[in-house]
């Protein structure tokens, strides 16, 4: 068998891609295959799923899965978690980290910033949906959105700081970890704490279900964990 002879289709969250697209090639040559990744939100991914587009294997938030799972759309039992990721702060690399300690030092925080990205809600995100509520719920929602700088969907919130674009990115611990030159400030504070669950499962209507359990099981792998870990995810 030579690489190529099989095309899966894999439809993935952007949170994961910096692990997963290491542990590509090997699986390839392992089983003399090609993956075609979908990289996207979670939300924008079950859209298009919805709308009649096929994937051979997902890996989405846990949200999205049970979505999934309770319409028939996922085989029952195949949904596995790989990693869980926190929200978290970060700045251009080698500038000062503000204090975002307590809710409160948060709050003046973002205030005093000159302009913040995070992902736009309107893409579906964990990350953007939760902030934005967030914003809301800490009642500077609309200072903080007046200068905010939405990244395309599926984009990275932290490409905005190394060009001074914005002081503050705000995004999935390994998505801001994707992007060069910049630092992480650290998890959001206290009980502001957040954590999305990733889970991989295979589609009912899966052309590769075999291939597709076997690219699950890659995911944790002892490698695959060390790799999660290294890229600010926890393995599942």
């Amino acid at each position: 068998m030579t690489s190529g002879d099989f095309d899966v289709k894999v439809f993935s969250a952007i949170a994961v891609q910096g692990v997963v697209e290491q542990l590509v090639p090997a699986f390839e040559r392992a089983h003399g295959c090609t993956l075609d990744f979908t990289w996207a939100t979670a939300p924008l991914l079950l859209k298009r799923l919805q709308s009649g587009e096929k994937a051979d294997a997902l890996i989405l938030n846990r949200a999205v899965t049970d979505t999934l799972l309770a319409s028939g759309g996922i085989v029952a039992g195949s949904d596995v978690v790989i990693a869980s990721s926190a929200t978290a702060i970060a700045v251009k690399a080698g500038t000062p980290k503000p204090d975002i300690s307590t809710p409160e030092s948060l709050r003046r925080t973002l205030l005093s910033a000159r302009a913040i990205s995070y992902t736009d809600p309107a893409a579906g995100g964990a990350s953007g949906i939760y902030f934005a509520k967030l914003l809301e719920r800490m009642g500077i929602a609309a200072e903080i959105n007046a200068k905010t700088k939405f990244p395309p969907p599926s984009g990275y919130s932290g490409t905005y700081l190394p060009t001074g674009e914005v002081d503050l990115a705000v995004q999935q611990m390994p998505e801001l970890l994707h992007v060069p030159g910049i630092e992480i400030v650290g998890p959001l504070p206290g009980d502001l704490h957040m954590v999305t669950v990733f889970v991989a499962g295979i589609p009912a209507d899966s052309t590769q279900p075999e291939l597709a359990k076997a690219l699950i099981e890659s995911l944790r792998t002892a490698e695959a964990k060390a790799l999660f870990r290294a890229k600010g995810l926890e393995p599942g």
